[in-house]
């Protein structure tokens, strides 16, 4: 049954008891004319105003939840923001390090590859070097001959390749460098000593080329 007085324009009255507005997030003050309208709409009204004013000062669970929404997603972008940097640094670094791991590799293995190549050829000119040698414990280099200056050339040449030569007599024996193709027993060595070098050893760079091959002196028992 409708009531008679009741105004069929008037909206129905929602109390909201929130002392945060969920819109602007700012704390509610109470309202000024809450004792006149409680005056002028009876007790219902006056009850009402009552129990507004005693929890204007309280803060309720949707209070607190609205708060904590309204907070919870200005914080989760900015945790993800900064996952996200931490990824990135993450991959630049793997980038780089993994970058600077090919570029040593490729160094390295350019260096070899030359220094191999370079080995193939001067190991092809070993047997001139060797009858250079020859001539050379023959006398055939002596003065200013032909031949002569065309083996210093030839020299001068290959140790711009890196070609280094060694053995000499005198020098102590090292197993590492040296192939004894003949030992002989001495009184004058305390050590085992080179007393001949029958083929001279090259090195090229680091890398053993040729091991020189010697007659030793062992000291005798």
């Amino acid at each position: 049954m409708t009531d008679k007085n009741q105004n069929p324009e008037e909206e129905p009255r929602v109390n909201d008891k929130r002392r945060i507005d969920p819109e602007t997030g700012e704390v509610r003050q109470p309202e000024a004319t809450a004792g006149s309208e409680a005056s002028a709409s009876g007790p219902s009204a006056q009850d009402d105003a009552a129990e507004q004013a005693a929890s204007a000062d309280e803060l309720t669970v949707d209070d607190i939840l609205a708060a904590a929404d309204d907070d919870a997603p200005g914080d989760d972008e900015a945790d993800a923001e900064n996952v996200r940097e931490a990824e990135l640094l993450s991959d630049l670094k793997r980038v780089n390090a993994e970058y600077a791991n090919y570029r040593r590799r490729t160094e390295g293995n350019r260096e070899a590859e030359k220094e191999r190549a370079t080995g193939n050829v001067l190991n092809a000119l070993l047997p001139v070097l060797d009858d250079l040698d020859l001539a050379e414990k023959h006398g055939d280099l002596e003065g200013d001959s032909a031949f002569s200056q065309i083996a210093s050339k030839l020299r001068q040449t290959v140790e711009r390749l890196g070609l280094a030569k060694f053995g000499a007599e005198g020098e102590a024996f090292d197993h590492n460098q040296h192939e004894a193709i003949f030992q002989q027993p001495s009184q004058d060595v305390e050590t085992e000593t080179i007393v001949d070098v029958v083929q001279t050893g090259y090195f090229v760079g680091d890398s053993l080329l040729r091991a020189a091959k010697v007659v030793v002196a062992v000291p005798a028992e």
